[in-house]
Formats: C-alpha cells, sequence, structure tokens
C-alpha cells in the first residue's frame, strides 16, 4: 500500500511539475508577428489594418487583466498619424507616456515632430 502511495504522489509530482502558467507580464497578441511582416513585407500591412490589430490586442488585454507591451501605444499613435488622424495619434502617444514613463524622451519627439507636420 505504502508503494501506491508513493507512485501516486511521485506521479503527481512529476505531472504537475510539467504544468504550464502563462506567467507573462504583457499581453503580446499579434503585435510582434505585425512588426516583423511590417519591416519584411510592407505592403502586407497597411495602416488600417495594423490599427484594427492593435486595438484587438488592446481590448484582449484589457480582457485577460494584463499590461500591452511597450512601444504598443506609441505604434498605434503613429499608424493613426499615417491615416491622418491626429488626434488619435496624440492620445494614444501620450498613453503610452503614461503607461511607460521611460518613453517620454521618445513620445515627446513624436509628439513634436507630428505638430511640425500639422503646421507645415
Amino acid at each position: 500500500m505504502k508503494i501506491f502511495a508513493l507512485l501516486f504522489v511521485s506521479i503527481t509530482v512529476l505531472l504537475g511539475g510539467c504544468a504550464t502558467q502563462d506567467n507573462s507580464l504583457y499581453y503580446w497578441g499579434s503585435y510582434e508577428a505585425m512588426i516583423y511582416e511590417m519591416y519584411v513585407e510592407p505592403g502586407n500591412a497597411p495602416a488600417a489594418l495594423q490599427i484594427t490589430k492593435l486595438e484587438e490586442d488592446i481590448q484582449k488585454s484589457d480582457a485577460l487583466g494584463k499590461k500591452v507591451p511597450p512601444g504598443l501605444y506609441a505604434h498605434l499613435g503613429m499608424m493613426y498619424a499615417a491615416e491622418g488622424k491626429a488626434g488619435l495619434a496624440q492620445q494614444a502617444l501620450l498613453k503610452e507616456k503614461a503607461i511607460y514613463p521611460e518613453a517620454t524622451a521618445l513620445v515627446d519627439t513624436l509628439l513634436k515632430n507630428q505638430k511640425q507636420g500639422v503646421n507645415q
């Protein structure tokens, strides 16, 4: 009987060690694959499609209670700017800055460039 109990405990421990749990801090969604595709085959990733995918990723990350990865809101802002949606671009860039303060220098530069582009 002791052998069966020991065997049961051993199997339980071994199988428990094989279990996987998603401990990632961020919900990456399609973001990484989209960035890769954008650089490898730029024509396959138009701004409108990227906006749709990024917005879906944001909704899914909220539903899962995870953060969006660094750069996602900045990228979304750049795609809004490419579509001529300056207000939405600014909102997304400011959200990136609020979530990731270490991105302040980059975001401030992007906002400055966006403002100069609008005024020219």
